[in-house]
């Protein structure tokens, strides 16, 4: 029998995220869920807005992880591929 150390468990910005979701950039549409965090698999910039309603651009190398409340990604300037939201949702 699997348990599963989730069940029962409030969500929290201190722990780990609940899913990992691929994200589309889009110029004009937010995330579904706001992310606590982005995992990247291909390095490149990563133009972004932050839950505090900035709009952000950072390099990243592969394989990094944006520890970063981010509620869009713009494809306008986002050369980074493999882009995955972390949520708790």
């Amino acid at each position: 029998m699997t348990t599963n150390p989730f069940s029962g468990r409030a969500s929290s910005l201190s722990g780990p995220a609940r899913d990992i979701v691929p994200v589309v950039a889009s110029d004009s549409a937010d995330l579904t869920d706001v992310a606590i965090g982005l995992y990247v698999e291909t390095g490149g910039s990563v133009v972004l807005t932050t839950v505090q309603g900035e709009t952000r651009t950072v390099n990243v190398t592969d394989f990094s992880i944006l520890p970063v409340g981010t509620a869009r990604v713009h494809a306008t300037g986002t050369t980074a591929t493999g882009i995955h939201a972390l949520v708790l949702a």
